[in-house]
């Protein structure tokens, strides 16, 4: 069987889509951004990057928000600014490490005609490009890797809870981009193929 090109996988991807978005899930570092943007290309939708989002609404950075606010009211704040997004959709939507940690974000994404993808990428990927930044305000402790590697292993069961499951790797952009549209083709048919069922 011939492999799947990328523009027929696009295809098929925005016309299962339709009106829904695409939110991206997962640690820092795991490519949320590059590979949301990437995707909203190939899907000819809008891409927004939330904590760029908050900061415009803001008007503060997203470390100045910690720092003056404390992590509850960054939360609420992102909460709002995730379920404003995803009401103008259909778009591609790149969330901060914790926002799907958030339980009223997390119940927002599913109720709001989203489908979530969590990029998966392994502590040795992450530390490699996160070291390179200083603007982690959650990696600002004496030991960032292990920092790093608690949340992983705090945060990992419940990224397992998104819609779509991506190994992000070491590769080129346009590998890991083809395999989520992939997989969110097959979740979506799985979805309608449920509904057929149901009916």
């Amino acid at each position: 069987m011939a492999p799947v090109s990328q523009t027929e996988i696009a295809r098929k991807t925005r016309e299962l889509l339709g009106e829904r978005n695409l939110v991206f899930v997962g640690l820092m570092g795991a490519g949320k951004t590059a590979i949301g943007k990437m995707v909203a290309a190939e899907l000819g939708l809008p891409f927004v990057d939330s904590d760029k989002e908050i900061e415009t609404v803001s008007r503060m950075s997203i470390n100045d928000l910690f720092a003056n606010y404390g992590e509850p009211e960054f939360r609420s704040l992102e909460a709002r600014v995730i379920c404003r997004l995803i009401d103008n959709g259909p778009r591609v939507v790149s969330t901060g490490g914790g926002a799907f940690i958030n339980d009223e974000t997390r119940k927002l994404v599913k109720e709001h005609n989203a489908i979530s993808v969590w990029l998966d990428a392994d502590l040795e990927l992450l530390w490699t490009r996160v070291s390179k930044r200083s603007s982690r305000p959650l990696l600002k402790t004496e030991n960032p890797k292990q920092t790093l590697k608690t949340l992983l292993e705090t945060r990992y069961p419940i990224y397992a809870l998104a819609d779509v499951h991506v190994k992000s790797r070491d590769v080129k952009k346009e590998e890991v981009a083809n395999d989520v549209m992939a997989a969110v083709v097959a979740y979506l048919e799985g979805v309608k193929e449920e509904t057929v069922d149901a009916e």
